[in-house]
């Protein structure tokens, strides 16, 4: 398989990293060890032990959502996010973070309020934006 024709993405289960053919990716790929969901259109929640692991490892947009479940925006823009995977279902990666039972990975970010929403690439932050946003936003920031 040509490399530039594919796509890494690390299994948010096992860890495992698989190669995916781009033109495959909205097709509902599976993990080649585990044999579960690699992107099936719904957020992964990740917390301090598998971030890096997953994130990193992705040649996909990864777009972070920090949050806390007391956050009352965050509640509210829980089923956008969600809204969002389905429409970005193999285009990019969306993951849920819980800033309150993940502090490392958020004081790494910086996070300073929630919810702020985090765009990665390969790992390395490339944008950010803070506040409740509707779904439409959340993929035009996936995309930008």
């Amino acid at each position: 398989m040509n490399p530039a024709t594919s796509t890494h993405i690390a299994c948010p289960h096992c860890h495992a990293t698989n190669r995916v053919p781009s033109g495959r990716l909205g097709d509902d790929p599976v993990c080649g060890r585990c044999g579960r969901p690699l992107l099936d259109g719904r957020p992964v929640e990740l917390g301090d032990a598998d971030f890096d692991r997953v994130a990193a490892a992705s040649g996909l947009p990864v777009v972070v959502d920090f949050w806390a479940p007391w956050c009352g925006p965050c509640q509210q823009m829980a089923p956008q996010f969600e809204q969002a995977a389905r429409t970005l279902k193999g285009r990019a990666l969306l993951v849920k973070v819980n800033s309150d039972d993940n502090p490392l990975t958020a004081s790494r970010f910086g996070i300073r309020s929630i919810p702020t929403l985090v765009k990665l690439d390969h790992g390395r932050e490339v944008a950010r934006v803070a506040g409740a946003r509707p779904a439409g936003q959340i993929v035009q920031f996936a995309q930008g």
